[in-house]
């Protein structure tokens, strides 16, 4: 795929002086097959705001969907953690976030650092799905390379995600398999929560909130709809709604 600027990692120091004079840090993951490009304006209208951001770029996204299909979970939740420890060292406080596979990402990071997460926002998360097909991932990985993509989901009319044109099954089976044991742990998940939900979502079925919402621990919760977006909804008609009610999140939930 052709290399865009948008699509390598954001990184932009808090400025204390416009968050009440606490270091208040951001840590934004994109999703499975993206790029910091769905993410990057969220991020810039969080960092306008005086926090401290940081976008990763997740290994084999932005190459090829040949190079992804030869990372794992593992991978992508070695080098979120990565960063966030690096902001946890830097910041009074950090929240984090993600779309999609991010979504599950962070929650990972907020089951696992409990007590270092301040807070979770979650825009349209995958950690289940009602397809059948993918119980044939096992052996249809080591038959077929890759399906169709699933980039670009965005009502939006000439919005591109720049996503890759194909989805490749092993990484996927590979994000699909670290799905239980994070079910499992949600309940470890404390930290105030705001959840984006899309109306319309081709991508991540409705298998995904009930399963977050019910077994998370947060007493904080708030779930947000987003009525004229599809998945990628960080690009899409309610981005501002995002931006905005996240921008509200981050301020009171990094001030206590």
């Amino acid at each position: 795929m052709a290399h865009l600027p948008e699509s390598e990692p954001l990184a932009v120091a808090a400025r204390p002086e416009l968050t009440g004079g606490r270091r208040v840090g951001v840590l934004l993951s994109h999703g499975f097959t993206g790029s910091p490009v769905s993410i990057r304006p969220w991020g810039r209208h969080l960092a306008e705001l005086g926090y401290g951001v940081r976008v990763p770029l997740l290994p084999g996204h932005a190459t090829s969907w040949q190079d992804l299909n030869t990372k794992r979970w593992p991978d992508w939740y070695a080098a979120l953690n990565e960063v966030f420890d690096e902001m946890w060292a830097e910041h009074d406080a950090v929240v984090v976030g993600g779309l999609s596979m991010g979504g599950a990402l962070v929650l990972r990071l907020a089951a696992d650092r409990s007590d270092d997460v301040a807070g979770v926002m979650l825009v349209n998360p995958a950690v289940a799905t009602k397809r059948l097909d993918v119980r044939a991932l096992p052996v249809l990985k080591h038959l077929v390379p890759s399906f169709p993509g699933i980039a670009n989901d965005i009502k939006k009319a000439g919005v591109q995600e720049h996503g890759y044109t194909r989805t490749p099954l092993k990484a996927i089976h590979s994000l699909i398999q670290a799905w239980r044991p994070l079910v499992a742990d949600l309940p470890q998940v404390k930290a105030p929560l705001i959840y984006f939900r899309s109306a319309v979502d081709h991508v991540v079925d409705d298998a995904s909130q009930p399963l977050v919402l019910e077994r998370v621990s947060s007493t904080d919760v708030t779930v947000v709809p987003l009525p004229d977006s599809y998945h990628v909804a960080t690009l899409d008609n309610d981005a501002p709604t995002i931006f905005e009610r996240s921008a509200e999140f981050v301020a009171r939930v990094a001030a206590v």
